[in-house]
């Protein structure tokens, strides 16, 4: 199992400079980022955004690990590049994993339950959140919708619990894919919440689902870029993913390496 997902990162890194070759010989060449109007440079703003959606930090942190340096920042300047960076990485992305694991979780959002579906594909990528108030076929369908914008292609199957709902959708959205709902096959997808719930802590629950929607968007990419699986490579290779995760982030943020 290991040598196959450590074979599926390959294989959809080589993917991703593939793309990037094909994007700069079409003329797509990454725009830089408006940066002026900010106090600091590009590399602090950068720093921040990192610290805040890389671990479990709250702004008051962020803002104390960076005063200790000398730098004063706002949150704001976090809230905003952090949904510009997160855009950007969105689309370099590489074709995720074609088996799909959707679940759903409950949310307590000012008294209020609400239901946070995600999908996740074979090794643990984040394709995709969204906050509903139901989750009924109706709130699986747009779901469905929701993951299937864009794409060209169609998953070779998903994977879900026995909710019913999941079902109703499938036959009428993505009835050619295989489904399968049976128990513990959809462990990869229940493992995918604990950071949320971790964030959700820290975070001292979400204050509205707009603020859910908004910072688990953001969220889900950037972690994805750094989540290089240290427990499935030996020690050189998980270096070399690590620094591959870094030059993509200088190259998405503009902000050049100082070495």
């Amino acid at each position: 199992m290991t040598v196959e997902r450590l074979r599926t990162y390959l294989v959809r890194e080589w993917y991703c400079q593939i793309e990037a070759v094909v994007g700069k010989l079409g003329g797509m060449k990454t725009q830089n980022l408006d940066y002026r109007g900010y106090r600091f440079p590009p590399e602090i703003i950068s720093y921040a955004v990192w610290l805040y959606h890389r671990f479990s930090l709250s702004f008051r942190d962020v803002e104390e690990v960076l005063a200790e340096r000398g730098v004063t920042v706002s949150y704001e300047a976090i809230r905003r590049f952090g949904r510009v960076f997160a855009k950007r990485l969105r689309s370099r992305q590489g074709r995720p994993g074609d088996t799909w694991h959707l679940d759903e979780m409950f949310v307590t959002i000012s008294g209020e339950r609400l239901y946070l579906w995600r999908a996740v594909d074979q090794d643990g990528e984040v394709l995709d959140i969204l906050v509903q108030k139901r989750r009924n076929k109706h709130a699986a369908k747009r779901f469905f919708r929701k993951l299937l914008k864009g794409l060209q292609y169609v998953p070779h199957k998903l994977v879900t619990d026995k909710l019913a709902s999941y079902g109703a959708a499938q036959r009428e959205i993505l009835s050619s894919v295989p489904h399968c709902h049976g128990d513990r096959q959809n462990n990869r997808a229940e493992v995918s919440h604990q950071p949320t719930r971790q964030r959700e802590r820290q975070m001292r629950r979400f204050k509205s689902s707009r603020q859910a929607q908004r910072f688990l968007s953001v969220h889900g990419p950037i972690n994805n870029l750094f989540r290089c699986g240290r427990h499935l490579t030996s020690a050189p290779h998980y270096r070399t993913f690590r620094a591959r995760a870094f030059a993509t982030w200088r190259e998405v943020t503009c902000v050049q390496n100082a070495a």
